[in-house]
């Protein structure tokens, strides 16, 4: 009998170097092990935090890693991920109560999709393996999401080879759903015909295959504060409406006053244009494409103060403390890797507060200590449970300047 001890980051139980999925820190199971990993374990004594999945396909889907869990623990245990990341950077902080998006609200997914010798399969891999696995009683995406999974399937019968897999990204606009394809086949005069007249049928927002727009009944859009913006077609948002509404009010609220605020990793003006209604804002983004869709809703929307874009690539070419000295505040939003090259700069500047959001703890305390040790407190942490069920964490933490 093996005893589980704690949880890796994926959300799977760990115990003497052997990994089991779907288990928890305290209970007693028994199964086959292979390199290391039990992959069908036996529950011979649950944990009091086991609970029933409340959605059928658990069982065989990859798409969730913890639903096995109690609410309250997934959020102690991601809040707790967190904290052991800054620990082992020499650091702590205040930390906010977590917030959690609810069932159903994943407006954005991307969806695995092989064609068949007769139909096509849609959904997330199964687990830990290439499998598709059906998802039509999902418990994570928005029922606007998967009422179009008929008319994905018609995409790959049509547009699929039996010998790949296509990605399919769909987003729910306040109009109806986007879908972006790739891994499908190359456009021919034939798909060109077929592909727009499947989205037609089932009223796509608009339908892109390979970066290629090939239907727009009108541009699919968000309300980001005051403005509506249109963004490039399968472009990154973020995935919930609650998980945003968190993630920007916290960013209010470490932003305060500030009068100048420069939005590093901009995207497409989550934060910017909210912000723009107190402060004049300059976004930098290394995608042109999303600049200019920020730039259009700012244009557009009344009552928003100045915002300039700049289209910059910050892992090599960071603002420099010259640069930062007009500002504020700082909001920035890296992907994964982080910001190590611009949070060195930050380092250099004297910019008052920074509002750091981030998706990944462990590179977040990696830069969280460089700005710590030029002079910065970690004022507190909000941890956003954006994606239910998942072993992802999201979060916003201020930092404000002591000294120089």
């Amino acid at each position: 009998m093996i005893i589980i001890e704690r949880l890796n980051l994926k959300g799977e139980g760990i115990a003497h170097g052997i990994t089991a999925a779907r288990t928890l820190p305290g209970e007693e199971i028994d199964g086959e092990i292979v390199d290391g990993r039990i992959a069908q374990p036996r529950i011979v004594t649950p944990s009091a935090q086991r609970v029933s999945a409340p959605c059928r396909h658990y069982k065989a889907c990859g798409g969730c890693a913890v639903m096995h869990a109690s609410d309250a623990f997934v959020a102690d245990w991601k809040q707790d991920v967190v904290q052991h990341a800054l620990s082992a950077q020499g650091l702590n902080a205040a930390f906010r109560p977590l917030l959690t998006s609810p069932p159903k609200s994943r407006r954005r997914a991307t969806l695995a999709g092989r064609r068949l010798k007769s139909g096509a399969l849609v959904g997330f891999h199964a687990r830990a393996s290439d499998t598709v696995t059906a998802i039509s009683d999902c418990q994570l995406l928005d029922p606007a999401l998967l009422a179009v999974i008929p008319a994905l399937e018609e995409l790959v019968i049509i547009g699929g080879s039996r010998k790949g897999e296509m990605k399919l990204t769909i987003t729910a606009f306040s109009q109806a759903v986007e879908v972006s394809v790739t891994g499908g086949k190359p456009l021919d005069n034939a798909l060109r015909v077929s592909l727009p007249q499947i989205a037609g049928r089932h009223g796509f927002a608009r339908l892109a295959w390979d970066g290629d727009v090939l239907l727009q009944t009108e541009p699919p859009t968000l309300t980001m504060g005051r403005a509506q913006v249109s963004p490039p077609a399968g472009a990154f948002l973020q995935a919930t409406p609650q998980g945003e509404a968190a993630l920007l009010a916290a960013v209010k609220e470490a932003v305060g006053e500030a009068r100048y605020v420069a939005d590093l990793f901009a995207g497409c003006g989550t934060f910017s244009l909210p912000l723009a209604e107190t402060a004049e804002v300059h976004a930098v983004e290394s995608l042109a494409a999303m600049l200019e869709s920020l730039d259009r809703g700012w244009r557009t929307a009344k009552g928003l103060k100045r915002v300039t874009t700049e289209t910059r690539d910050l892992f090599r070419r960071p603002l420099l403390p010259d640069e930062l000295a007009k500002y504020d505040a700082v909001v920035m939003d890296p992907p994964r890797a982080g910001a190590e090259a611009q949070v060195h700069e930050l380092a250099r500047a004297s910019v008052p507060i920074i509002a750091a959001v981030s998706c990944n703890p462990v590179t977040f305390a990696r830069d969280a200590r460089i700005l710590v040790q030029s002079g910065y407190q970690l004022d507190w942490v909000q941890v956003v449970d954006q994606f239910r069920w998942s072993a992802h964490v999201e979060l916003v933490a201020r930092f404000s300047r002591i000294n120089s």
